[in-house]
């Protein structure tokens, strides 16, 4: 009998969805609309309706399917699969782990969105099954994923690989978690858009200054096209965000010593662009023999990440 891997990617406008075989081949994929506000509660029922739904209408028994993996936006507890927080939800403490169970009767594992989709990128993405790696996602935030020993590292709480949340600058602007200076407020669309809009104030020879009067703000796309069109200034704040993104990787690396560092997210379709920058910064701070054990990575598997990673939870669990 041919058995399947059930994995779950909960984002906040949608739920992405997979049936998935033991090699890694997407059967099928799909998305539902996440339900918000006073209805988040209904996001499990949602899913095991249209997984139900689904493998009724491929005529796959429930009884060859391994499992769920979920991957959940927020604070998740790995090991209850209660997720402790996900403000945007609306959930607090809330035992999607437990609820998912009791629907399907099929084992339910929960980690971390970011988490799953380093644990997706090392299966059959641009880890290569890596031992020890690092993943980190440059989108409207700052995520990341560790992954040590074959293992994600979830940590005592699940607060483990909140890289977006490390402290670069004490001087910096707050972030939405409250705290001040967070890599998150630089390292991403968001702070590299915002960076950029100070920096094009006084400098009318840039090409950005154009695209702001015009448009009212400029987004990270903005500034690595004008690095591709030769424009100094913009080539000085890319300089200045992976020198203090390198930095972030550097420390990381120190203590997990990875062979993989995968980088994802929207920023991550500039390329090289973001990539060349960002080597040469990590050389700058990282020790040389973590240089050359490490390579770096643009991530390749795009949305499907989070499914493929939910998928190869429940694959770890079998072993």
């Amino acid at each position: 009998m041919t058995r399947y891997l059930l994995g779950v990617d909960i984002g906040g406008t949608t739920v992405k969805l997979g049936i998935i075989t033991e090699t890694g081949d997407i059967l099928k994929k799909w998305e539902i609309t996440t339900q918000t506000g006073n209805q988040s509660d209904q996001i499990p029922h949602d899913i095991w309706a249209s997984i139900t739904a689904q493998l009724e209408a491929d005529n796959i028994d429930k009884k060859s399917c391994l499992g769920i993996g979920v991957g959940a936006p927020g604070f998740v507890v790995a090991d209850t699969g209660d997720i402790a927080q996900a403000v945007n939800l609306g959930w607090k403490d809330f035992p999607l782990g437990d609820i998912l169970h009791d629907l399907s009767g099929l084992p339910v594992y929960v980690e971390n969105d970011a988490n799953i989709a380093a644990l997706g990128e090392n299966w059959l993405g641009s880890g290569g099954l890596a031992e020890n790696l690092v993943m980190i996602t440059l989108g409207t935030g700052v995520g990341g994923g560790i992954i040590v020993s074959g293992k994600i590292v979830s940590g005592t709480n699940g607060m483990a690989g909140e890289i977006g949340h490390m402290t670069v600058d004490v001087h910096g602007v707050q972030c939405n978690c409250g705290r001040i200076g967070c890599l998150e407020t630089i390292a991403s669309a968001t702070g590299i858009g915002r960076i950029s809009e100070t920096r094009v104030e006084g400098n009318p020879e840039t090409e950005l200054m154009a695209l702001y009067k015009k448009k009212g703000r400029l987004t990270a796309k903005d500034v690595f096209d004008a690095v591709k069109n030769d424009d100094q200034v913009a080539k000085e704040i890319i300089y200045e965000i992976t020198d203090t993104l390198g930095l972030a990787i550097s420390n990381i690396t120190t203590i997990v010593n990875p062979s993989k560092i995968v980088i994802g997210g929207g920023v991550s379709k500039a390329g090289d662009a973001l990539l060349e920058p960002l080597k040469e910064a990590f050389k700058r701070y990282a020790l040389p023999r973590i240089v050359e054990g490490s390579t770096f990575e643009i991530a390749k598997l795009g949305n499907d990440a989070g499914i493929i990673g939910g998928a190869y939870l429940v694959k770890q669990h079998q072993s």
